[in-house]
């Protein structure tokens, strides 16, 4: 049986760190466990971070006698990232799919449909010039 290949998305834990790292920048594995209020031990912040490094979504530099850590991967990019994978997991690679169930479960306001409308419409017309 072939291996499956493994998985970059983000788990929950991890996306958390990364929006400290987004949102605050490089920190060491005490300011950002400061940064998640504390909620998380020292020693899972540490070894998310280096999950993170693992994946390649966050880097490191030692400084002194600590590691800083800093996003690796901009906040565009891993969203990018896991709505492909949403899509073609969840939506067999429907993106129609996707938007349609958003619709028939009422996430998405008539004031959103009507400003999704217009994006539509200005890069229809956009790429006819």
């Amino acid at each position: 049986m072939p291996r499956r290949k493994r998985n970059d998305q983000l788990t929950p834990v991890e996306l958390e760190i990364m929006q400290v790292l987004w949102e605050d920048g490089p920190a060491s594995v005490s300011e950002a466990q400061e940064r998640l209020g504390g909620k998380l031990a020292y020693t899972t912040v540490q070894t998310m971070l280096n999950v993170l490094v693992r994946k390649g979504k966050a880097s490191r530099t030692l400084i002194e006698r600590a590691y800083r850590y800093r996003a690796a991967v901009s906040r565009e990019k891993a969203l990018g990232a896991t709505l492909r994978d949403v899509v073609q997991r969840i939506f067999g690679g429907s993106a129609e799919a996707l938007v349609m169930s958003l619709v028939e479960t009422k996430q998405l306001t008539p004031e959103t449909l009507r400003r999704l409308h217009k994006m539509v419409e200005e890069e229809t017309h956009g790429s006819r010039r």
